[in-house]
């Protein structure tokens, strides 16, 4: 009898724990930790330079994915429904110039890794291309707890 109270205590503790919060992207307060703009820079680099500059890139912590992209103004709603698969959101409005040309942001919560960050950076540029535009670039976010 006290070993399965025992077990059931400890079965009880363990399911009881909760996982922390998944971080809001919409926070005011976060802050570009990590950017690469650069077409030829690894992601590995680029996340290495955000570990050892101000502010510091978290590897450990979930950060804002934020990809920038260059579409024609009529395939925005196609990429953010694409792209909705993968819980990718368009943030705020997109900005559309003179040509029909529109600057989308499509960002996801997620912890970053050279990997993946590799794969979503490709996967961008890839969609843009179909849809007839370009990906500029990608950003990471944190909060200050996390920084």
């Amino acid at each position: 009898m006290e070993l399965r109270s025992g077990v059931a205590r400890w079965i009880s503790g363990i399911l009881s724990r909760r996982s922390p919060a998944p971080l809001d992207r919409t926070r005011s307060d976060l802050a570009v930790v990590v950017s690469g703009f650069d077409d030829v820079e690894a992601c590995s680099t680029t996340l290495e330079r955000g570990a050892s500059t101000e502010p510091v890139w978290k590897s450990d912590a979930e950060a804002v994915l934020r990809h920038h992209l260059r579409l024609p103004s009529d395939r925005v709603q196609e990429a953010v429904d694409l792209t909705g698969q993968d819980d990718y959101v368009l943030s705020g409005p997109p900005v559309v110039d003179d040509d029909g040309v529109a600057t989308v942001l499509l960002e996801r919560v997620q912890v970053l890794d050279a990997l993946h960050c590799s794969q979503e950076r490709s996967r961008m540029a890839g969609l843009a291309q179909r849809l007839g535009g370009t990906a500029l670039g990608w950003e990471g976010l944190q909060p200050p707890s996390a920084v």
